[in-house]
């Protein structure tokens, strides 16, 4: 397709030279570009198409890089790659050694800050902020933040901090979903409509241009009208939490009205007090099946454009998961299940909606998420917090302190652990098994098969200390039979070689058995801690070959490398890991592949 515009965007300067007429082009391009690249890579859908004319607007009122210009979450920032000169790369989204589908700094000097995860974009652009100026740098820095990722603390605290000064630091509520104040009165009604007409901000934004352009007094007067302002509005209006932080709350605005949005962003670069701008979007903008199901165009896999996002919910281990705690919450009162604004995703939407006085989503509050669960088990109910495990590393601190220490039976549901693909490194599951095992008293699972994973919920709802029961993103790959209600199986060959594993690379381990026979399979059940019989079984082969879904510092292998050692163990081990780093974003079963983790490359070791 040709694009008659967007084609000849390389920079947010060339944003600034086009006409009201020349936007509406650009903006509908946009979205057939997002949409024509998702449908075939997959990826972030309703977020992006809902944050066009928001884009376009920061980038006619600022000026990046010199401005730095912060979404958060990363994954709304397609059509700001698109008009920040990555349009000609734009169909390697997501793709192995294509753009990332989150900012990165290491692809484009437009991208100031990684933000894969939610929630950190204010207090990273208020750090930018006051460094440019203790070094006396031009520019600014903008926080683009959505109405979910202001669920986390982490944007609250920032807030906090940034809204005690003086400053034109700003930031901008994407709100696509959430009210945040309530307005109360006939008075207040009739208020709102009229601020939210294009007339009033045109002559709101006209008088405050007049007013600076007058000379010497122009701002002072422009500022005096605004103190008065406040403080009609103070009258009229409950405080919201804004501004009762410090800032100076606009808003709201039509995120979907360019020159009603660059005008309040040049407006609010001219105060002396930190701004917040309330931004009104639609989720999904301008493709019918998002707008309609804004939920199931989050985060999608390839689709055909005409017929839409196949919504049908799949059997995985995700799903499962949520089916087997529905089973077990119908006949047991005391089983509650929590997430982090991800019920969709975690296989929780039935949950949910069957038994809704005993499910929970905190928002993406995972550390509160944790400490909540602890103080259910501590009064006596059985909480499982479902979650993904790169999200999980945010709660750390609590596991250790509200859950660990007391040995509370909080029961974590940890998905999409190990590889999760295209969403690259912010969203690997490659870390949870180093601080998991660096914690004393959690039992940690990882289960292969669905089978197994029931059994483990199962048996977690009645285990009386902290436990995890972490399983990979898709669905389950054939494998030997085996006995997963053990502390661990043996699939014995007639060799001296043994293969030690766990999770989804138990597949793998099988598929190289059917090449090489001889080998033995030691599959970890319980993953996390080892029993002395595992490590006598181990000791029987003289040619060990440990494969890890996980980084090698601090994972099990490491863990149980040492057991060896201390055992006075004489042959050979080899650990098979990711290495120490982080893996940029492809299918999984190339990263598989790059790792040296699949059935292929077994078999290659093993030869």
């Amino acid at each position: 397709m040709e694009y008659k515009i967007l084609g000849k965007v390389n920079s947010p300067d060339d944003v600034k030279k086009l006409n009201d007429s020349e936007l509406h082009i650009l903006c509908d391009e946009l979205r057939d570009c997002i949409i024509s690249t998702v449908s075939k890579n997959g990826g972030h859908l309703a977020s992006n198409l809902g944050a066009i004319e928001l884009t376009v607007a920061l980038h006619r009122a600022f000026s990046s890089p010199d401005d730095s210009i912060i979404f958060d979450v990363g994954h709304q920032c397609y059509a700001h790659k698109l008009i920040t000169g990555r349009f000609d790369r734009f169909d390697t989204l997501r793709t192995k050694n294509g753009i990332s589908g989150f900012m990165r700094p290491d692809e484009s000097e437009h991208d100031p800050f990684i933000t894969g995860h939610s929630s950190n974009s204010i207090s990273a652009a208020y750090g930018i902020y006051k460094a440019k100026r203790i070094s006396g740098e031009d520019g600014t820095a903008v926080a683009v933040i959505g109405d979910g990722a202001m669920t986390g603390g982490m944007a609250y605290e920032a807030l906090n901090n940034a809204g005690s000064g003086r400053s034109n630091f700003i930031v901008v509520l994407n709100d696509n979903k959430m009210s945040i104040s309530r307005n109360v009165g006939a008075l207040a009604r009739s208020l709102s409509k009229m601020r939210n007409k294009p007339r009033y901000h045109r002559f709101k934004f006209a008088l405050s241009n007049f007013l600076l352009k007058i000379p010497f007094v122009g701002k002072y007067i422009n500022r005096a009208v605004f103190v008065c302002k406040e403080a009609v509005k103070g009258l009229v209006y409950r405080n919201n939490v804004f501004s009762a932080l410090g800032f100076n709350y606009l808003g709201p605005v039509d995120g979907h009205n360019i020159s009603a949005m660059e005008s309040l962003f040049k407006i609010a670069q001219t105060y002396n007090r930190p701004s917040l701008i309330h931004v009104i979007t639609i989720k999904g903008k301008g493709y019918s099946f998002a707008e309609t199901s804004p939920k199931n165009y989050h985060g999608v896999s390839p689709f055909d454009v005409y017929e839409g996002a196949d919504s049908a919910e799949k059997v995985n281990f995700s799903k499962t998961a949520g089916d087997t705690l529905c089973r077990l919450a119908e006949k047991d009162d005391k089983i509650c299940a929590i997430t982090a604004a991800m019920t969709e995703g975690t296989g929780l939407s039935n949950f949910s909606q069957k038994y809704r006085s005993r499910f929970f989503d905190v928002g993406i509050a995972e550390q509160h998420a944790v400490t909540f669960a602890a103080g259910m088990a501590k009064a006596g109910l059985k909480p499982f917090f479902v979650v993904y495990s790169s999200f999980l590393q945010r709660g750390f601190d609590q596991l250790v302190h509200d859950v660990a220490i007391g040995r509370l039976p909080v029961r974590l549901l940890v998905d999409r652990a190990g590889i999760v693909g295209e969403d690259g490194e912010t969203h690997q599951g490659l870390f949870d098994m180093s601080f998991l095992t660096a914690i004393p008293g959690i039992c940690v699972y990882s289960p292969a098969t669905y089978k197994e994973l029931e059994y483990r919920i199962e048996f977690a709802a009645d285990y009386d200390a902290p436990i995890a029961v972490r399983y990979p993103r898709g669905g389950e790959k054939e494998t030997i039979d085996f006995d997963y209600k053990s502390e661990y199986s043996v699939i014995e060959g007639n060799g001296e070689k043994a293969v030690i594993t766990y999770g989804r690379l138990f597949s793998e381990a099988c598929a190289a058995k059917s090449i090489l026979p001889d080998i033995s399979i030691i599959k970890l059940n319980q993953v996390y801690p080892f029993s002395e019989a595992l490590v006598n079984e181990a000791l029987k082969y003289s040619e060990l070959h440990f494969y890890e879904e996980s980084v090698r510092n601090g994972g099990v292998s490491e863990h149980f490398v040492t057991l060896l050692a201390e055992k006075g163990y004489k042959g050979t081990v080899c650990t098979h890991t990711v290495e120490n780093k982080f893996v940029s974003g492809a299918s999984i079963a190339e990263i598989l592949k790059d790792n040296m983790l699949d059935a292929d490359l077994i078999v290659k070791s093993l030869s």
